[in-house]
């Protein structure tokens, strides 16, 4: 063994990476840092921004993703699923049939009355697609849109079933889907994260959390984790340098870290040692990146009008905004929540104020991907976690996992159409069911990817996103 490496041995015992930063008082810090660097256990990893697949297994149709994720559980009745029967029944108990053994969420053991849907639809576009007439934005580009209307999940409690839509289990520690597709497609953009996350909090109805393992890398390498971005304020936390701490000097203090994390690595041969060299070295060029990425001068006041915002004011609208710059800069996933839609309670007024939060941003959004070139390469997903209940609960409606909406627009989506359908009450899906696996596999292949052979050895198992289950590809909403 070299000097060289015998003295970096000698100082590994003594000392680990985060005390060395801890103090040290320029620089990034360790808090910066370690916020965007979270610690995972996982034992193999992959090198350099490229993915593991060298060659696809389908034409690839799309290069990004936005899922655009209406966290608290739409109600169909009030969006996408209108029920003329429903209307009919408003007041009558529910049919037994429909409901005896059936898991409901806070109505269980009490009467189960019907109650109807709360505003009129109206068919929009072309296709005549059938829209809640308080979304008359997403109404306009309703010839884009394909409509899933028989959605099931299994989980009927917010946490558990976002993880499932996120990561395809209920369970922690799994991968989420924009890990799974960097992992196995890399990232296009050096100086940003290949996958990004916003949230924002409507006025509308009750603001459920949203924890951070829903964008976690899971047993993945922590490269592939999604990063937080603040919809106001500074976008990442601690991304400006310190005062008095000048470009140099801190460029110079991360090429010592990671020279350091060099030298140890050649010793351990641990990959995680890679990935957080790349991550020093990403947190460093997101100092630049990030802070012109919120400069929007360059936007114009038409393109404010549409969106219904001037940018940074925390609000869903902005964080469209900032979505469509984010995909221009290269960025392959993209994920905003807008927490406003768990209404228990007062659902007409919860929605009328909802809708207006969301519906003229969702329909600039999609008009402007279109207008710039870059819906043709980008998946736009639209819905929850889960539905409600067509029983009333007050003046609300309760969870509901076994029937909602849902709509997908896009590369390689059939605009303009609709999919399966629950039945007459709205309770079940009954024509074509499509679980959340189903749409985890369509959106894998729309990326040029097969469910079945994007798989991770775990802990002596070949994971994949859509799991053990079948799975199947929805063929019938792609051209």
């Amino acid at each position: 063994m070299s000097r060289e490496n015998h003295d970096v041995r000698q100082w590994a015992m003594s000392q680990n990476r985060r005390s060395f930063l801890s103090r040290t008082g320029t620089g990034l810090g360790a808090i910066a840092l370690y916020s965007l660097l979270q610690q995972n256990q996982s034992p193999t990893a992959s090198a350099g921004q490229a993915g593991v697949l060298k060659k696809l297994h389908y034409p690839q149709k799309v290069k990004r993703i936005v899922h655009l994720c209406m966290a608290g559980g739409p109600s169909h009745l009030e969006t996408f699923d209108d029920k003329p029967k429903l209307r009919e029944m408003h007041g009558q108990p529910m049919p037994e049939s429909f409901t005896k053994g059936q898991q409901i969420a806070q109505l269980q053991g009490q009467e189960l009355k019907c109650f109807a849907p709360q505003f009129p639809f109206r068919k929009f576009g072309q296709s005549g697609q059938s829209i809640c007439d308080q979304f008359p934005k997403i109404g306009a580009v309703a010839d884009e849109l394909s409509i899933i209307r028989s959605m099931y999940t299994d989980q009927i409690n917010h946490d558990p079933a976002h993880a499932v839509f996120n990561t395809g289990s209920s369970l922690a520690g799994r991968p989420s889907i924009g890990s799974w597709l960097l992992y196995g497609l890399g990232q296009e953009t050096e100086n940003l994260p290949g996958y990004v996350v916003l949230t924002s909090v409507g006025k509308g109805g009750q603001s459920q959390p949203i924890a951070a393992r829903q964008w976690h890398s899971g047993f993945l390498p922590s490269q592939y984790q999604g990063v937080q971005f603040h919809a106001s304020g500074a976008p990442v936390l601690y991304i400006n340098r310190p005062d008095g701490v000048s470009l140099g000097q801190q460029k110079k203090l991360v090429d010592t870290v990671n020279g350091l994390n060099r030298q140890f690595n050649e010793l351990v041969d641990d990959p995680e040692i890679l990935t957080r060299i790349r991550q020093y070295e990403m947190a460093f060029r997101m100092q630049t990146s990030v802070p012109e990425l919120m400069v929007l001068s360059a936007e114009t006041k038409e393109t404010f009008e549409s969106y219904g915002t001037r940018g940074g004011d925390g609000t869903y609208a902005s964080n469209c905004l900032l979505a469509r710059r984010l995909l221009e800069q290269g960025v392959r996933f993209v994920q905003i929540y807008h927490r406003a839609w768990d209404h228990h309670g007062g659902i007409k007024r919860a929605i009328e104020i909802t809708a207006k939060e969301v519906d003229q941003a969702t329909g600039a959004f999609l008009q402007d991907l279109k207008q710039r070139g870059l819906l043709d390469e980008t998946l736009v997903l639209f819905g929850g976690e889960f539905g409600r209940t067509p029983m009333a609960q007050g003046s609300g409606r309760d969870h509901h996992i076994k029937g909602y909406s849902m709509f997908m627009a896009g590369g390689g989506i059939r605009g303009g159409s609709s999919y399966g359908n629950t039945d007459e009450l709205g309770y079940a899906a009954q024509e074509n069911p499509v679980h959340v696996r189903d749409i985890h596999a369509t959106l894998l292949q729309q990326f040029g990817i097969d469910h079945r052979k994007l798989t991770f050895k775990f802990q002596g198992l070949d994971f994949r996103l859509t799991g053990v289950e079948e799975a199947r590809v929805l063929q019938e909403i792609l051209v």
